[in-house]
């Protein structure tokens, strides 16, 4: 008897590790984002936006905003940093950034 208690504790472990290690998909990670209690910095929206579209749309398909648009050229320039990732590839990252950010305004 004395060894199952052990046994009951190690089980347990695995258990909240398995739940904690537990991966959200894209869709998932995107619509939790939508949803942060808090607002992202700029940049860490922007890490996001890039990701989001590259995993959306693929490679940059439109033309570079004019200079003086400086929110829609920082938007398109976190988009173009990620071209040549695949979709599934961005997707992967995406989910990642997520998981990163998700303590932190969740």
């Amino acid at each position: 008897m004395a060894y199952i208690r052990p046994l009951l504790a190690v089980r347990a472990n695995l258990v909240s590790t398995h739940k904690l290690s537990k991966m959200v998909s894209f869709e998932e990670a995107a619509e939790l984002a939508k949803n942060f209690s808090k607002k992202p910095t700029d940049s860490e929206f922007l890490e996001f936006y890039g990701l989001f579209k590259q995993a959306t749309v693929g490679d940059v398909n439109i033309d570079k905003p004019g200079i003086l648009d400086l929110k829609k050229k920082a938007m398109y320039e976190a988009w173009n940093s990620n071209k040549g990732l695949s979709k599934e590839a961005a997707k992967e990252a995406y989910v990642k950034v997520y998981e990163k950010y998700a303590p932190k305004y969740a």
